[in-house]
């Protein structure tokens, strides 16, 4: 169907909230499976085959639904059990050994406590705790996640039914473009891809740009290594993403959207093309969306895997078919970007956040977090840490908290050492140095980044040469080439820190890389090469002892490093 009238959606949604409550409220066992990419590398395709076999022998009234992950990673495969007279409960690591044993307790009116994460209640059930009180929980604030693992990502009609899509009716029909800009200056909502410039300012240095046509872009490109929050986001809720790019479009006043997704983020491909399907078939996307005589289109174009292409004028070059290199600035993405039109980019998780600013209000959202850094932010983890995922805390929740508490510190038999910040365009944090907000300015002030939100913890038996060599070559390789100081000094640096790793330290080493990354920082054209020494220069400020010992005697505490040669000193040579 396709819905011609304001009149027309709120109708819809009202029988989606029906049929929501009677589904949920009825006299079936509705079994929800987190389908996503984390839980297919750990068998989620195994567990449900098993779902199906053991419940279909056990003579209870089912239905098995997919729903997107829902951060808890570490629990993969998970299962939530919505019993006929009981709150929904999760079960995590349900593998098909675990399969059997569940159906037949449920068989038997039984909630087994073993695997159960927690229930959707306020209360215990059963021996269980609600799972707001999950360790992994207990400390999260979820606005962007609040459907993740709740609703069914290839369902517009589930996403209506939990509220979906009315933000963007608001501003649609009762809101001037001038007022949408507004509540969202108002917010003061940040760029979540790692530079944290308003997106209010840039959406109003947008519509102030006289030319046409106009273009919105999200950049859901994510090739950083370790960081999956977006990709974790468009799997679980699409329409969230989607809905937040279209109010945009509506404050641009322009009929043209874009998402450049990572080619290597296939589920998430699939799930926001199908969720672009869906809106146009309601009429949500189209000519004349819901009689306003008001047109929105939605292109989505995937990457090659180019870390580049992650840089704003990169992206944009890559969407309209041309090699992903960066441009000088001026003049901005703003008054020339895509197709050389005024273009507004923002990054995935930013345009998540709009929808709930349109329905609560600008103000409302700048009263969550800080000062200067409002809302909430999307993490990830990854190292030898209790539970890996993706959570979503207030800005300015306390960094300690967030690895010790909501990620459980350490694995058993491992110390930690330091948390690499910023993805590969920081340095690290060594753990007494923890005791810091989540958010741009605290990080800044400590010498660390806050980036796109992705964290790496590393143990005592990593050598912080070592990691640093591993993020100098990431930053090395993935360099576009365009201009010289970042594809020959990336190169150079490299070369210094694999003579170090040798036991080959030059004369004054450390000058030597300091001079090197100065020369990188100033005269690279864009933000990978302005920050490509920097995990480098953090780790030899946080790790000094480490570095001494490789440049002065030729020696790796940890063993990890090839200084499998006499230490060498390279002397300068001396002029004629």
């Amino acid at each position: 169907m396709k819905l011609s009238s304001q009149q027309d959606f709120q109708a819809y949604a009202a029988d989606a909230r029906k049929n929501w409550d009677e589904r949920f409220g009825g006299s079936r066992w509705i079994i929800s499976v987190g389908v996503s990419e984390c839980s297919k590398a750990k068998g989620v395709q195994d567990t449900l085959s098993n779902l199906e076999l053991h419940l279909d022998n056990s003579g209870l009234d089912y239905e098995i639904r997919h729903v997107g992950c829902a951060g808890w990673c570490f629990a993969e495969p998970y299962i939530e059990v919505s019993p006929p007279d009981g709150p929904p409960i999760i079960y995590g690591n349900v593998v098909t050994d675990v399969v059997p044993e569940l159906v037949q307790a449920f068989k038997n009116g039984q909630f087994p406590t073993e695997n159960a994460l927690g229930v959707r209640s306020e209360s215990a059930f059963e021996g269980i705790q609600p799972l707001s009180e999950h360790p992994f929980m207990k400390g999260q604030r979820r606005l962007l996640m609040e459907r993740s693992g709740v609703i069914d990502p290839e369902s517009i009609e589930e996403y209506i039914a939990r509220g979906g899509y009315s933000a963007f009716v608001r501003a649609l029909t009762e809101m001037t473009p001038e007022e949408i800009v507004h509540e969202v200056k108002e917010s003061n909502v940040r760029g979540r891809g790692g530079a944290g410039f308003p997106a209010g300012i840039k959406w109003e240095s947008g519509r102030r740009t006289q030319a046409w046509p106009k273009y919105v872009v999200a950049n859901s490109h994510e090739g950083e290594p370790n960081v999956f929050k977006d990709r974790r986001l468009i799997e679980s809720d699409p329409h969230l993403v989607l809905e937040g790019i279209m109010i945009a479009c509506v404050a641009l006043e322009t009929p043209h959207g874009y998402n450049y997704i990572g080619g290597e983020h296939v589920l998430a491909l699939s799930r926001f093309q199908k969720a672009v399907d869906q809106a146009y078939e309601l009429g949500l996307l189209g000519e004349n969306v819901l009689g306003t005589g008001k047109s929105f289109h939605m292109r989505v174009r995937s990457g090659g895997g180019a870390y580049i292409c992650g840089e704003g004028s990169a992206l944009m070059y890559a969407i309209m078919g041309e090699r992903g290199q960066p441009r000088t600035k001026p003049p901005r993405s703003v008054e020339e970007g895509v197709w050389r039109r005024p273009t507004v980019l923002n990054n995935t998780e930013t345009y998540a956040a709009v929808p709930s600013i349109i329905n609560n209000g600008g103000a409302w959202y700048a009263d969550i977090g800080t000062d200067e850094s409002k809302g909430t932010k999307l993490v990830t983890i990854q190292g030898p840490v209790k539970r890996i995922g993706v959570a979503e805390v207030e800005m300015g929740f306390s960094m300690r908290e967030l690895i010790e508490e909501i990620y459980g510190g350490a694995k058993d038999g491992y110390t930690l050492k330091g948390i690499q910040m910023g993805g590969v365009s920081a340095g690290p944090l060594r753990m007494d140095q923890l005791d810091v907000g989540i958010d741009f300015e605290s990080l800044d002030e400590v010498g660390a980044m806050l980036g796109s939100g992705g964290f790496v913890a590393f143990d005592e038996s990593i050598c912080a040469v070592d990691f640093a060599r591993y993020l100098t070559r990431f930053n090395r390789y993935e360099s576009c080439a365009k201009c010289t100081p970042c594809r020959l000094g990336n190169k150079a640096l490299l070369e210094i820190v694999d003579k170090v790793r040798h036991g080959q330290s030059p004369a004054d080493v450390a000058a030597l890389i300091q001079g090197t990354s100065d020369n990188i920082i100033d005269l690279s054209l864009c933000g990978l090469g302005q920050v490509a020494p920097m995990p480098l220069l953090g780790m030899m400020k946080a790790f000094p002892e480490e570095f001494e010992a490789h440049f002065r005697e030729g020696r790796c505490p940890q063993g990890q490093c090839t200084v499998s040669q006499p230490h060498i000193r390279l002397e300068p040579v001396a002029a004629d």
